[in-house]
């Protein structure tokens, strides 16, 4: 069993499809081992997407990300990471399969109701920049 991050993005949180969401993945087989409503700073979003700070999509994903509340999840399952991209589907909701998270509850390419984890790697990463180890201490 592996560990994961998702955010559900601003805009599925004020849809009020966060508990869909969630529900969607624990039908999937997740665990929800934590969870946190948050509004980001501008800061924190540029520092959180800074890996993607060349991209000509950077500064409107700053924007929209810190334009609501957001909800950091922290999911477990086997080979997390991958059945989580697999669960919430293309980016671009047109282009994601029936039945996935992007599908059912996205608006848009840019407001795509979730973010996830791309690797092992940055999952562990991404989990500290919104969970200290105290958090997750119940979760071992």
């Amino acid at each position: 069993m592996t560990h994961t991050l998702a955010i559900i993005k601003p805009d599925a949180v004020a849809a009020g499809n966060a508990g869909r969401i969630i529900a969607h993945l624990e039908e999937r087989g997740f665990r929800l081992l934590a969870a946190r409503m948050t509004r980001l700073t501008r800061d924190q979003a540029s520092e959180f997407y800074g890996v993607h700070r060349e991209r000509p999509f950077y500064g409107e994903l700053v924007e929209f990300m810190t334009s609501g509340a957001v909800m950091p999840l922290v999911l477990k399952a086997e080979s997390a990471v991958g059945k989580l991209r697999e669960a919430i589907g293309s980016t671009d909701p047109a282009e994601a399969a029936d039945g996935t998270v992007r599908k059912l509850y996205a608006e848009s390419k840019a407001r795509n109701a979730i973010h996830a984890s791309d690797s092992d790697e940055n999952a562990a990463n991404e989990i500290h920049f919104f969970f200290s180890d105290a958090d997750l201490l119940a979760t071992r």
